[in-house]
């Protein structure tokens, strides 16, 4: 472990005081030290008895980088339905103004973050399932572990008031201190039983699909996703550590995330980008159409090729690449994409897969790019608005953050978006796992439900279940 030198924040702490009291305003100070070698799921487990409810995790499995986040130095939230995007990025840009930053190295996901999300629809009408979560939620932690390249960093940042004195920043070095030296702790706790499952509504749901799709065949509407609920009831209470590590174990091809909010935490394994930004660098994925891997090797080969021979799902892919196309065209001088779209195994499921990649204005908005993008048609439907608007009259789910945008953005502007699919929400003993599929004007409901059973799977799975 590399010794953090004490003075050095005990100097920049005397600053911080001095410019808060001097511009009678709350100063964010923010201090990088390149580490040794850290195991992050155990950083990440360190925190669970003083920063319980306040922990992020995010691997990208592409560029084998990790964050986690612990502690809260500063929330941003909105429930305004409209223009929440831009009043995000405001008020993080307020945020950094005058901030003292300390970081002498040149990688993306260092020195100030903000992680976090938004609901799918703010305009859909809330229940009890999302309550912990506002529409608009992220968070700037107080510590965070940044592994890229293979290099291991640890951000510090720390809110400093006018009325703040040093003390402040002893407290701090000694927090910091303790963090770094529990980290070798043992954290297994006993695995909570799975009781019972329960499908929320599972015949209404599928009266829905044949519903939709009736309807698909004379109005403008060409697809709409549908998503369900399974709510899991545990003997005891679930202990995120644990399916986090399981779905690191289980899902390496995949973006792998925890989000906690007020003691709920929010968690999956998504095999979907929305949108990376890298410098002048934009990248996307198109992922739509998807079958089950095949038992052997010459039968998923089989299921393959006739995923990628496939009318209907082709068709939906198509959808996908021509919105995300148009979505970044907006901002970007230069946009590079396949002819056609190629297979993305993993562990239960194949998807029709198609890279986007652009060329923007250094300066562009990622979260303007993220707000353009979602809903992709994979998420919401065709034409988008009024995809949304359906699902908003008939889908009985609440789906707060489930398929909708979640990652970071840090203090340059660099960052990354996934959709949170394949995901669910912890709450003590119990979980609900969201997942959804097209509906088009041949859909059959039947199909369907067998296709959103099989994405219950990886968390299922995850959760200790069948």
């Amino acid at each position: 472990m590399v010794t953090i030198q004490e003075t050095e924040l005990k100097e920049r702490g005397i600053l911080a005081v001095r410019t808060a009291k001097k511009l009678r305003k709350p100063i964010l100070i923010s201090e990088v030290h390149k580490m040794d070698t850290i195991d992050p799921l155990s950083f990440f487990n360190s925190g669970r008895e003083r920063y319980f409810g306040e922990r992020f995790y995010w691997k990208d499995p592409l560029e084998e980088a990790v964050l986690v986040g612990l502690g809260i130095s500063k929330q941003i939230q909105s429930d305004q339905a409209t223009d929440r995007f831009f009043h995000v990025e405001e008020e993080w840009k307020n945020f950094l103004k005058d901030s003292l930053i300390f970081n002498p190295f040149h990688e993306n996901g260092l020195g100030p973050v903000m992680f976090g999300g938004f609901s799918f629809d703010p305009l859909k009408a809330k229940t009890t399932l999302w309550s912990k979560y506002a529409d608009s939620l992220f968070h700037i932690p107080k510590y965070m572990l940044t592994i890229v390249k293979g290099q291991t960093f640890l951000t510090t940042n720390i809110v400093c008031t006018p009325n703040d004195d040093f003390t402040l920043f002893e407290k701090v070095i000694k927090e910091r201190m303790q963090l770094l030296s529990s980290l070798e702790q043992d954290f297994n706790h006993n695995r909570a039983k799975l009781l019972h499952t329960k499908e929320i509504a599972p015949l209404q749901w599928k009266q829905s699909v044949d519903d939709v799709a009736k309807g698909l065949k004379t109005g403008s509407l060409k697809k709409v996703v549908l998503a369900r609920e399974l709510r899991l009831v545990f003997d005891k209470q679930i202990h995120s550590e644990m399916i986090l590590e399981n779905l690191y174990n289980q899902q390496r091809e995949s973006f792998i995330f925890v989000f906690e909010s007020n003691g709920d935490c929010f968690i999956g394994a998504t095999p979907e980008r929305l949108v990376k930004k890298q410098g002048n660098s934009v990248f996307s994925t198109c992922l739509a159409g998807s079958i089950k891997r095949g038992e052997t090797a010459a039968e998923d080969e089989s299921l393959g090729q006739s995923l990628l021979n496939d009318q209907k799902n082709l068709i939906e892919h198509g959808f996908v690449v021509e919105m995300i196309k148009a979505a970044l065209e907006e901002s970007c001088e230069e946009i590079i994409l396949p002819d056609k779209p190629q297979l993305m195994k993993i562990r239960d499921i194949q998807h029709l897969y198609t890279p986007v990649i652009g060329k923007c204005q250094k300066d562009a908005s990622l979260l303007l790019l993220v707000e353009r993008l979602h809903p992709t048609p994979a998420l919401g439907g065709l034409p988008k608005q009024e995809a949304v608007e359906k699902i908003r009259e008939v889908e009985e789910l609440d789906r707060g953050f489930y398929a909708a945008p979640l990652g970071w953005v840090d203090y340059q502007g660099n960052g990354e978006f996934a959709v949170s699919i394949r995901s669910g929400l912890i709450q003590g003993k119990e979980a609900s796992l969201f997942a959804g599929c097209g509906v088009v004007a041949d859909s059959d409901s039947e199909s369907e439900y067998l296709e959103t059973s099989l994405k219950f799977t990886p968390m299922l799975r995850a959760l200790g279940g069948n």
